[in-house]
């Protein structure tokens, strides 16, 4: 397959736009966004009932008719938003494999992306530049950093340099395809991506379904996930979600959610010191006799103070 890092190769010269009905366009299977601004979307539906859509949307044929979106899916949502009949296209043949990556590319270099939605994208292109499957990169990325941690250690920077980029092992190679991968994104390097990007995965599975979803925004989600307690954080959610509460409202919620949570932590502990006490009745071993004056002298005095 041939690379698309430069997803402008797809304005070439010898392709015109063409308009086409929007009822002849289909979604992709796999549509690497899943949040869309609604007040950025706004400024584009109003932008594209103003002038129409300035720059066509790419598509590829489909064997049963019409024509699959592979690059634009937001100006194809504000166009049908926009209630236009018809867009500028351009016509490729594209491979499902050159499809995806185009459009994985396309989302990739955009400024908007949440973090999860691009922590998603960049492990997409990453299995299909390793022909690995999507499961496996976060291993293989997690292993890579360990092994090129072990060669800094034993190996100096010049040779370990050539090892890398002329070795002909397939760690080396994998390393190569690693690195020209998100040199092409020019976001981060890819253990800045293993150390704080790969994380994100481990956010609570209803989190990670509503970002998914495109549900509720990134740094909203975040500021929920703090919450331990499930139901807590589920009930949150979907009232975050219901009334499209700000973030600061939500912050506000899980502080005082935690405050409640911790409130009832405490009291059961001090239940639970209650009933030891009682039982294990510590005032009638000698050599505990000083240390339990000590903190009852500290617990009246704090009652004292109420």
């Amino acid at each position: 397959m041939k690379p698309s890092g430069n997803i402008d190769e797809s304005n070439s010269a010898n392709h015109s736009p063409i308009i086409v009905s929007v009822r002849q366009i289909y979604l992709p299977a796999i549509q690497p966004r899943r949040y869309f601004n609604s007040q950025s979307n706004q400024r584009l539906i109003q932008s594209i009932k103003t002038h129409g859509i300035l720059q066509p949307l790419l598509v590829r044929p489909r064997a049963v008719g019409g024509y699959e979106l592979v690059a634009g899916e937001r100006r194809y949502r504000a166009a049908i938003a926009a209630e236009l009949e018809r867009v500028p296209v351009l016509i490729r043949e594209l491979t499902d494999a050159e499809a995806a990556e185009i459009g994985l590319m396309e989302n990739l270099l955009r400024e908007d992306l949440n973090p999860l939605e691009e922590t998603e994208g960049i492990l997409h292109l990453l299995a299909m530049r390793l022909n690995r499957s999507i499961e496996e990169i976060p291993r293989l990325l997690h292993q890579l950093q360990h092994q090129y941690k072990k060669r800094i250690g034993e190996t100096s920077k010049h040779s370990l340099e050539q090892e890398e980029h002329h070795g002909d092992n397939q760690d080396s190679l994998t390393l190569i395809t690693v690195e020209a991968v998100f040199a092409s994104l020019q976001r981060m390097s890819w253990v800045s991506f293993v150390n704080n990007r790969l994380p994100l995965l481990n956010l609570p599975g209803d989190i990670l379904g509503a970002l998914r979803l495109g549900r509720i925004e990134y740094t909203k989600a975040k500021v929920i996930a703090q919450l331990k307690n499930v139901e807590q954080r589920q009930q949150l959610l979907e009232q975050a979600i219901a009334h499209n509460w700000s973030l600061n409202r939500i912050k506000e919620e899980v502080k005082a959610l935690q405050l409640q949570t911790s409130t009832v932590s405490l009291k059961q502990r001090v239940d639970r010191a209650y009933r030891q006490l009682k039982q294990v009745k510590p005032w009638e071993h000698p050599q505990k006799q000083n240390k339990l004056e000590t903190l009852l002298t500290e617990l009246e005095t704090l009652l004292q103070d109420e």
